[in-house]
């Protein structure tokens, strides 16, 4: 039987590369995007349908799902792919901005989970990807709610893998590096525009901002992120994280592979801390 997975997020990136990798490896793929435009579907008439879906909009989530269903005959898997960012200072980010990025990823999240479940155990099983972010292990500056929403993600998916264990779906996390090649940071970059950098921090800002730019790891490739959720949909073991990225393996090194001081001591040499410290 042809499995079919639920792919949020699928305009651009990361989720149109998913889409056309699980097409083109013989699965039925529900593409879903805010605006549809045909693109996926032209491609793998056959494979692919393409639905809009607003993370934030239940209705939305309810009936991509049920076109797909109806399309397919069943839905066996789900990926999260779908988020936002933003490079700010807390202090002054709004909070109409930090809830945009908690609907959208967090709550996002569980909004498609919820819909998805009762289509998963109907087949008997299936599994859910969320894909999180290297800062779900390991937290750096000016990225405090995207942070906070992908900590919140990493705790969803680890409960919800004991939980629905027990209806036979496999919960998995992909904990992709910094993909430089994407539009992800020009779009974190755009919607820092809404956060202005109080005079107090912007020397600050500055220097963490340049440390970003001077990030000392190679750009995460977006195709072995591609096949780590492709993997990660295959897998039935009970394994949880899929690490993608020579930073994010750093990452996962201090924080479960050494002490809390050598963890914080190497994670200030990264962020530019040390650096900061020296200067001031």
């Amino acid at each position: 039987m042809t499995k079919t997975i639920l792919i949020t997020g699928c305009s651009s990136g990361l989720g149109k590369m998913t889409a056309r990798h699980f097409a083109a490896n013989g699965w039925n793929v529900i593409a879903t995007m805010r605006k549809p435009d045909g693109t996926l579907a032209s491609e793998y008439p056959e494979r692919i349908l393409e639905a809009a879906l607003d993370v934030v909009d239940t209705a939305s989530i309810a009936a991509a799902i049920a076109a797909g269903v109806d399309r397919f005959g069943g839905l066996d898997a789900v990926v999260n792919n779908a988020g936002i960012t933003m490079i700010s200072v807390f202090e002054a980010t709004p909070a109409e901005a930090i809830r945009r990025i908690f609907e959208t990823n967090v709550f996002g999240t569980m909004n498609v989970i919820q819909s998805a479940l009762p289509h998963l155990r109907r087949r008997g099983g299936g599994t859910i990807v969320n894909v999180s972010s290297g800062v779900g292990i390991a937290a750096v500056p000016l990225l405090s709610i995207y942070v906070a929403s992908k900590q919140a993600v990493e705790g969803l998916t680890e409960s919800l893998s004991y939980e629905l264990e027990s209806q036979n779906v496999r919960v998995k996390l992909i904990e992709p590096g910094a993909m430089l090649a994407t539009n992800f940071v020009g779009t974190g970059m755009a919607a820092s525009q809404a956060a202005p950098v109080p005079a107090g921090y912007q020397a600050y800002f500055d220097h963490a901002l340049q440390s970003m730019v001077d990030y000392p790891f190679p750009s995460t490739a977006e195709q072995s992120v591609v096949e780590a959720i492709h993997t990660a949909a295959n897998d039935g073991s009970q394994r949880l994280r899929y690490v993608v990225g020579p930073d994010v393996e750093e990452y996962a090194r201090l924080r479960w592979s050494t002490s809390e001081e050598h963890y914080l001591a190497g994670m200030h040499a990264l962020t530019g801390q040390t650096a900061w410290r020296a200067k001031v």
